[in-house]
């Protein structure tokens, strides 16, 4: 897909942060090409956390990732609004077992009020227990910060790529890169060449936002002056019958290393618990363990006594990106027109609107010409929840377009068109119509959706079902036997 011409950015990365810079970069008359190593954008560190928009008390404002956390959240709130995706504003009740952790939450909150986080209260273990009544009786208290939400971020990334996508950025997907040329010592100004496994891209400016492998790709640019420590977090997704055991994200008092172990209602109705923090060498590592779950649930249920291993309906692990220097590391480098923008940990998910707009600025200053498009479309049609309809606006849709009548997923409720719809916006893996849709996410695990799924995906690539894939090349669901072939799709649940 690369060719020879010379783009005004390439973003290698299509997480968090490469997609909302490659979206706000779309605004400008630019040449703009986003690069994916995996098969879709949020396949990386983007899809495996706990799915949270900070309320923006926890890091400190002497930080770059404390700047621009709370700006962040004002954003994701923004996007949110334009785009569709699913955000709930929970907020978060930071919880204190003992008087050494009350006067540690007021600092966190006293933080809070210093950067502008507006509606924090400290609340009494009485206040604390009536606003979370199956929280533990051990509570001494707790600070309250509504602006804490959820959201699910892989399907909120998706989004902001296809409307980057629909304003002319190139998103290119299964692009590893291999290396970026040594200058021309001649002409300092000759653009950059990224080689990847299979093409050539050529930018006046290279963004790193390639998270877990940031420092690799500095180190391809002759520039690694940081490295990447990932930091494991395994997180536990609890049956819905559990549905409004909690009503907030609930926090424990953090530790030096971590927020510890949070209990969280999610966007769409499940709980969660974890994660652990855990620092591995293996980028490639997302194993969950039993030790792992055993300090997990140990945890969660200092908070919340009756949460249960017997109620997994799903677990996973995530590896979060952390830096050597415990902050973001963003910023040109000795290499011109090489930009990174690495180490973005918690609460970089959260921090990722911020991070882009500074982004901008950065290339701005760096000599790129922001010319606004008179044509710039922020928004995108916003995806039907049919699942999330009074029964008579799922009659009407049905009566419309009787797609919306056929149910592909029984657990949550997703209908043929929905996931349809997901293809025409990108999808073409069946990890890839679960983060857009939910569909495989409910108590069966796929065990009903999936060959309806990739009956569809089949039918929408032209390509016969063994050639569907999980999640991209080597992730195949079923093999084409002499015996049995199978060589057509058709629809069906």
């Amino acid at each position: 897909m690369g060719d020879e011409r010379v783009r005004d950015v390439v973003i290698i990365g299509g997480g968090a942060v490469g997609a909302t810079l490659a979206r706000a970069l779309s605004r400008f008359h630019l040449d703009v090409a986003l690069l994916e190593w995996q098969a879709e954008v949020a396949f990386g560190v983007s899809k495996a956390n706990s799915g949270i928009v900070h309320s923006a008390m926890h890091a400190s404002p002497d930080t770059l990732k404390g700047r621009l956390e709370y700006p962040g959240n004002l954003g994701w709130r923004q996007l949110h609004d334009e785009l569709g995706f699913g955000l709930n504003n929970v907020g978060e009740v930071l919880v204190a077992l003992d008087d050494e952790q009350l006067v540690r939450i007021e600092q966190i909150r006293q933080q809070g009020i210093r950067k502008g986080i507006p509606g924090t209260q400290a609340w009494t273990a009485e206040r604390t227990l009536h606003a979370q009544p199956n929280l533990t009786r051990e509570v001494k208290g707790a600070v309250w910060a509504p602006t804490a939400c959820v959201f699910n971020p892989y399907e909120a990334v998706m989004l902001v790529a296809d409307v980057a996508r629909r304003n002319g950025v190139t998103i290119a997907e299964e692009q590893r890169v291999v290396g970026i040329d040594p200058p021309d010592v001649e002409d300092p100004d000759t653009p950059l060449t990224v080689r990847t496994e299979t093409d050539v891209w050529r930018g006046r400016f290279v963004i790193n936002a390639a998270g877990l492998f940031a420092d690799d790709i500095a180190e391809f640019a002759g520039v690694r002056d940081f490295e990447i420590l990932p930091r494991k977090g395994e997180e536990y997704l609890l049956d819905k019958r559990l549905a409004g055991i909690v009503s907030s994200i609930i926090f424990p008092c953090p530790s030096p290393v971590s927020k510890g172990t949070l209990v969280n209602p999610t966007v769409d109705g499940t709980i969660m618990v974890g994660p652990t923090a855990q620092t591995v060498d293996d980028k490639f590592d997302p194993s969950t363990t039993e030790e792992g779950a055993a300090q997990v649930f140990t945890n969660a249920r200092k908070l919340v006594p009756t949460i249960s291993e017997r109620d997994i309906i799903a677990e996973f692990a995530g590896l979060r990106p952390v830096s050597d220097t415990e902050d973001f590391v963003v910023g040109p480098t000795e290499r011109r027109g090489f930009i990174n923008a690495a180490g973005i940990q918690s609460p970089g998910l959260t921090g990722a609107p911020a991070l882009a707009d500074l982004l901008v600025d950065i290339l701005a200053n760096e000599g790129l010409e922001l010319e606004e498009k008179a044509d710039w479309e922020p928004t995108a049609p916003h995806p039907v929840r049919f699942n999330q309809l009074d029964t008579e606006d799922q009659q009407e849709l049905a009566r419309r377009d009787p797609r919306y009548a056929h149910l592909i997923c029984r657990c949550e409720i997703i209908t043929e068109a929905e996931v349809r719809d997901a293809m025409d916006r990108g999808a073409h893996t069946l990890d890839g119509l679960k983060f857009r849709t939910r569909v495989g996410m409910g108590r069966c695990q796929g065990g009903f959706c999936t060959w309806g799924c990739m009956q569809l995906l089949a039918e929408h690539q032209g390509i016969p079902i063994p050639e569907v894939t999980k999640r991209g090349a080597g992730t195949w669901i079923v093999c084409d036997r002499d015996d049995h072939p199978v060589t057509t799709a058709r629809t069906g649940g």
